[in-house]
């Protein structure tokens, strides 16, 4: 009895299914068990042998991707990495995809397909790695509801650390300004979904770092906004956190909060990724830790991996409440998992209990 992943690639390239069969292949925890021009023929090929993780193409002939994906939701709900175009109207169905169940998103070029994939090889691999332990009785509910791995550099290789991390200044306590830090991954798209649509305008101003690739945070941002009571931004740099405002760090940029006064702004920067990851949780917390201690509250949700567990430490040790989503709500428990282990944690909250926290917090700090 094998204990690799089995995966399907779906995608009606001919280019993407080799070099994506290949890639995988490497690893040895995966067995690419099937390749399919089109969904019609991947559902021939599923009927003898179910993969584990099936990674999709959403614009395809015969059947959409979306249809796909609704399809074997309804059959039998299974990992789906969103294989998808680095354009605006790919970042848009991508959006559609999370929202009937996809597990996360990686993105290919128009133009030099091959090389690309190749070059990040690390991203497809992590993301299959991911679908594999996800939740999925998880993660349908929430949506249900309204080549070698590249180095992973660590925070202090990229932003180095600062003794304010530490320490909660009274410079840094004069202002009646507060703020919400929250990071997340895999299955953080439909739990900020769930957080986000709870939350008043009165809310105090979040800083928000979701693992998503460029260009699909507009999107995904653009969404939210438009089922929220609260603004909802891909953040530029020198926007302000303001209550009654969230701010998504674009895809691709690290972003980090700044203090002006007694405000706060964000400011995203190129670096290089950290934890492989970019933006990165890490830099966030690190940045909110420094300039706002005790005037910030951080949230570690949902995600593989343990971007964002050293973070969200240094903002407890300078004074901000933290709190992680429990496991039984989050859709991989590997970052709030981290984040424990570490003794960062005030408290461990359901999914559905975040948004209250979030407005009890504003409440207090008034």
């Amino acid at each position: 009895m094998s204990d690799k992943i089995k995966v399907m690639v779906v995608d009606d390239s001919a280019v993407v299914r080799q070099v994506l069969t290949a890639l995988l292949s490497k690893e040895s925890c995966i067995d690419v068990i099937a390749a399919a021009s089109d969904p019609i023929f991947a559902m021939d090929k599923m009927n003898s042998n179910w993969p584990d993780v099936i990674v999709l193409d959403v614009e395809m002939p015969r059947m959409d991707g979306i249809t796909f994906l609704k399809k074997i939701m309804s059959i039998r709900p299974t990992p789906v990495v969103i294989c998808s175009t680095l354009t605006e109207k790919g970042a848009a169905t991508s959006m559609q995809a999370l929202a009937a169940g996809a597990v996360t998103i990686v993105t290919k070029p128009k133009a030099g397909l091959k090389t690309f994939l190749e070059m990040d090889a690390g991203d497809i691999i992590q993301a299959v790695k991911s679908a594999a332990v996800a939740d999925m009785r998880r993660l349908r509910a929430m949506t249900n509801m309204p080549t070698a791995i590249p180095p992973k550099l660590k925070i202090d290789e990229v932003m180095p650390a600062h003794e304010a991390a530490h320490t909660s200044s009274s410079a840094m306590s004069t202002t009646t300004d507060q703020l919400v830090a929250i990071g997340t991954s895999t299955g953080g798209t439909q739990a900020l979904e769930q957080v986000l649509t709870r939350l008043s305008r009165t809310a105090p101003g979040i800083v928000i770092v979701q693992h998503m690739p460029e260009k699909f945070t507009a999107a995904f941002a653009d969404r939210l906004n438009k089922i929220c009571e609260i603004e909802v931004l891909e953040a530029q740099n020198g926007d302000r956190v303001i209550p009654g405002r969230a701010l998504v760090a674009p895809g691709g940029r690290h972003m980090q909060v700044k203090r002006s006064g007694a405000q706060y702004h964000v400011e995203i920067l190129d670096a290089p990724p950290v934890n492989r990851h970019r933006p990165s949780v890490d830099v966030l917390f690190r940045s909110v830790a420094k300039c706002a201690g005790r005037n910030a509250f951080g949230i570690i949700m949902t995600g593989m991996g343990d971007d964002g567990a050293h973070g969200i430490r240094e903002m407890h040790e300078a004074g901000a409440e933290t709190i992680a989503q429990d496991e039984k709500t989050c859709v991989v428990y590997g970052m709030p998992k981290e984040a424990v282990k570490l003794g960062a944690i005030d408290k461990i909250l359901p999914l559905e209990s975040i948004a209250g926290a979030i407005e009890q917090y504003g409440k207090q700090h008034v």
